[in-house]
């Protein structure tokens, strides 16, 4: 019983030692500003997870302030994290699968694998677009085992991480406290509206896209045979316009 005791009293502290830790990281990125908040975006977005942080930071150091103020964090945060990010990337590049497998399981593994293969690039950006609960990470790994290019990456998570942390600052500058209190209270919410939203918006985007091309396609088809072409130009027949 007081070996039991003993463990539970543990985990507690443990738990408590962390939230401290993830507290003072977060007060000290504060009091050191611009500086402070790349160095937390480089560790959260590497080797650490202390989740929202980046996005609070945002909120809390562009209340009140000026355009070029909210700016400049945003600026700082993008680029820890794409420093951060870079770092994972190369682990990922030189530890290869086995790496993911000992750190995610192999049904999100292949999840992951078949993202990239269907979506290329989209499978980083859309993610370091979200906030949590849409995992980041194995995304950012995924991407250096299934070498995606560098180039392509890097890009991928500057847009994502500017767009994600640009509205915060944005939505700072406009509301002050009243969209930090909505935030701290309300984030987790927050990020399933948006991933849904994102979701939806992607898929309308898509359909629309394949119904501009299949409309396209038949109209060119439909103006070749018209003007006595006989066969259908190359490539209708991919299209399934024939």
């Amino acid at each position: 019983m007081e070996r039991i005791l003993g463990m539970f009293a543990l985990i507690v502290c443990s738990q408590q030692w962390l939230a401290s830790l993830g507290n003072s990281a977060s007060d000290l990125s504060t009091s050191l500003g611009g500086l402070g908040i790349l160095l937390l975006a480089v560790a959260d977005s590497s080797f650490l997870s202390i989740p929202e942080a980046n996005d609070l930071l945002i909120v809390i150091l562009s209340t009140g302030g000026t355009w070029s103020n909210m700016a400049y964090f945003v600026g700082m945060t993008v680029t820890g994290s794409v420093i951060g990010c870079f770092l994972l990337y190369s682990v990922g590049r030189k530890g290869g699968r086995p790496l993911l497998r000992r750190r995610f399981s192999e049904p999100k593994i292949e999840r992951a694998e078949k993202l990239f293969k269907r979506f290329g690039v989209f499978a980083v950006m859309l993610p370091s677009i979200l906030p949590p609960p849409m995992p980041f990470k194995i995304f950012v790994l995924s991407a250096g085992v299934f070498r995606l290019s560098l180039a392509e990456f890097l890009a991928a998570v500057m847009i994502g991480r500017t767009i994600r942390y640009s509205m915060w600052g944005v939505l700072a500058v406009l509301y002050g406290n009243s969209i930090k209190l909505y935030m701290q209270q309300n984030l987790d919410k927050i990020g399933l509206i948006l991933v849904c939203f994102f979701t939806i918006a992607i898929t309308s985007a898509l359909f629309f896209y394949l119904r501009l091309m299949k409309s396209r396609g038949a109209k060119k088809t439909s103006e070749y045979l018209v003007s006595g072409g006989g066969k259908p130009p190359a490539g209708s027949q991919e299209n399934g316009l024939e």
